[in-house]
C-alpha cells in the first residue's frame, strides 16, 4: 500500500503573506477596477476605493426626478466629458443645452436617446456598454425586471464605462446585483445621500451634500435646522425649444 503524504499549512501565516487577497466584512472593500472621485470628499470617504467604480452597475434611487441628481453627478460627468461621450437614455426631462454647457458638458459629447419601448432603452444601454463607445451611460427606468438588471450588470463588467441607473426610491426593497446603491432625497441647499448597499461594512449615516446651483428656494436658511427635508413637486416637461433648466 502506498502511503499518502500530507502537507499541512499554517493558515494564519499563509494569509498573512497575502493581505491584499483578504476582505473582512467589517472593512471597506477594494474594487479591482479604477474609480473616479465623486467630487464630494465626505462621500468619497464612504465609497470603496474612494470614488465611483468603473465597470460596475451603480444604482441611484431618487425620491422624485429633479431632486438634484444631475448636479450631484456634475463633477464626475464634467471630468468624463473632457475626453469621452456621455449617453443619456430615457431622461425624465429634456436636457437643456445651455445648462449642460455651463456645467462643462459640451453638447458634442452628449448623446440623448429617447425610446417609446422600455425594451429598446435597455437594449441601447446594453449595446453602448458592450461596445465601449461612451465614457458614461445614464439610464432612467421606473420598472425593471431582475433578469434585465442582471444583464446590465454583466454588460457593465465588460467595459470601462461608468454606468448609473436611476430608479424610484421604492426600489430599495428589491434585490439587486448592483455592488453600489444610494438613495437620494431632497434637502435644503442640496440632497441627502444614504448608502443602501456597498462592498464593505453597512453604513447608517445620512450625508447632506451641498449643491450650490440648486434653485434659491432650496438654499439653506440660516435660521432653520440645516438637516430639514423639503419635498418639491417634480418639474414639468417642457417643449424641446424651452430654455428652462430641466435636468437638476
Amino acid at each position: 500500500m502506498l502511503s499518502q503524504s500530507h502537507t499541512y499549512f499554517n493558515l494564519p501565516h499563509v494569509l498573512g503573506q497575502m493581505p491584499h487577497a483578504i476582505w473582512r466584512a467589517s472593512e471597506m472593500a477594494v474594487h479591482k477596477t479604477s474609480t473616479l472621485s465623486s467630487g464630494f470628499t465626505k462621500l468619497d470617504a464612504e465609497l470603496p476605493n474612494g470614488g465611483w467604480p468603473r465597470s460596475a452597475l451603480i444604482e441611484l434611487l431618487v425620491q422624485q426626478a429633479g431632486v438634484g441628481e444631475m448636479q450631484f453627478l456634475k463633477p464626475i460627468l464634467a471630468a468624463i466629458a473632457k475626453t469621452h461621450r456621455i449617453a443619456l437614455i430615457q431622461p425624465p426631462h429634456i436636457p437643456n443645452g445651455l445648462t449642460c454647457q455651463d456645467w462643462n458638458w459640451p453638447a458634442e459629447r452628449l448623446i440623448w436617446i429617447k425610446t417609446t419601448v422600455t425594451a429598446d432603452a435597455l437594449w441601447s444601454a446594453e449595446q453602448i456598454l458592450k461596445n465601449g463607445s461612451c465614457g458614461a451611460v445614464l439610464l432612467w427606468q421606473s420598472n425593471i425586471r431582475s433578469e434585465a438588471l442582471r444583464r446590465l450588470n454583466l454588460a457593465a463588467q465588460t467595459t470601462d464605462t461608468y454606468f448609473f441607473l436611476f430608479r424610484p426610491i421604492s426600489a430599495h426593497r428589491d434585490a439587486s446585483p448592483a455592488p453600489l446603491r444610494l438613495s437620494l432625497r431632497p434637502a435644503r441647499a442640496g440632497i441627502h445621500i444614504e448608502i443602501i448597499k456597498r462592498q464593505g461594512s453597512h453604513s447608517d449615516t445620512v450625508h447632506l451634500i451641498h449643491l450650490p446651483d440648486m434653485p434659491v428656494s432650496r438654499h439653506i436658511n440660516t435660521t432653520e435646522h440645516h438637516h430639514a427635508h423639503v419635498d418639491l413637486p417634480a418639474p414639468a416637461i417642457f417643449a424641446a425649444g424651452s430654455h428652462q433648466t430641466l435636468l437638476v
